[in-house]
């Protein structure tokens, strides 16, 4: 029986986002992490607090950190929304990965001026601070809706999958497409596992991280939530080929502490992973404001 389980709790934190920094009273969200030799990078989801009526709904921002922990913020963001009509509104949830090429792609989720629709968009440079071309890569069909949350992982069948949350029946699911390469072209397949009727991820459903280990099936620190969208942090594994769930965690891994007040959001959301000998560090966000760290270790 395999069980993830931990082990050790910390703050992110962001250089420039103290009493006096320019991302100062800002909600971050979505830190996605990964490491370029000795070097951790961060992308980040930046939101004002209070949200105005003309405010973006997201703006992307890069930092860079020796440790993982304390990441020194660049001096401008990496993607800002426009001129591209569909990312007008904001730009949310970046996932990086690299080209064939050895480009960044940067998959992000576009909110249109009306913030009436997410799209999966993509951009793409030869470095962070050189994001050229942006493109729509996944839009929701007639019926469905807000398509967000990229992540992206390869099979032992040489295709890639790329999962996404998506709006429908007024709930979130996962979804995925499969191709030939990181930047497709994808199809999409059946969604790739639903909501658990007696459980604490019986209405919403939305991607986290894949962590790939050799000799162990994939696993996905999935969020999961109840209709009134408390959300949780669980697992779920795959065969190697992705063909078929293995595994399922029964209770949640993370779950936010106590709220201070009652109308506070109850919110613990997964982002992105590292691998560390036999820790994994998950990235995720409390209260869609603030950003955390969890040593996590796999038994059995």
């Amino acid at each position: 029986m395999v069980a993830y389980v931990v082990e050790a709790l910390e703050t992110v934190t962001l250089d420039i986002a103290g009493p006096d920094g320019r991302l100062a009273g800002y909600d971050l969200m979505s830190p996605f992490v990964w490491t370029e030799g000795a070097v951790t990078r961060m992308l980040v989801r930046v939101v004002p607090n209070p949200l105005g009526p003309r405010d973006p709904t997201g703006i992307i921002w890069g930092g860079d950190s020796d440790d993982g922990l304390h990441f020194t913020m660049r001096d401008d963001p990496a993607i800002v929304p426009g001129p591209n009509v569909d990312d007008a509104g904001g730009c949310e949830d970046p996932t990086v990965v690299r080209g064939e090429d050895g480009a960044y792609l940067v998959f992000y989720t576009g909110v249109d001026a009306a913030r009436s629709q997410g799209s999966l968009l993509v951009a793409k440079g030869p470095s962070l601070d050189n994001l050229q071309e942006q493109r729509v890569m996944l839009k929701a069909p007639e019926g469905e809706g807000n398509i967000k949350e990229a992540t992206l992982a390869q099979g032992s069948d040489g295709q890639f999958r790329l999962f996404y949350e998506y709006a429908r029946d007024n709930a979130s699911r996962v979804g995925m497409a499969v191709g030939p390469s990181a930047e497709g072209p994808w199809t999409v397949t059946d969604d790739p596992f639903p909501i658990r009727e007696d459980s604490w991820d019986n209405w919403h459903l939305s991607t986290g991280p894949i962590v790939q280990v050799p000799g162990q099936d994939p696993v996905m620190f999935y969020n999961g939530a109840t209709a009134d969208a408390r959300w949780r942090i669980g697992w779920i594994s795959f065969a190697p080929d992705f063909s078929r769930v293995t595994g399922r965690g029964l209770e949640p891994i993370l779950m936010p502490p106590p709220a201070k007040t009652r109308d506070a959001t109850d919110i613990a959301f997964a982002a992105s992973c590292l691998v560390d000998g036999d820790a994994i560090w998950l990235y995720y966000s409390l209260e869609d404001r603030i950003l955390r760290r969890a040593r996590i270790h796999r038994y059995g």
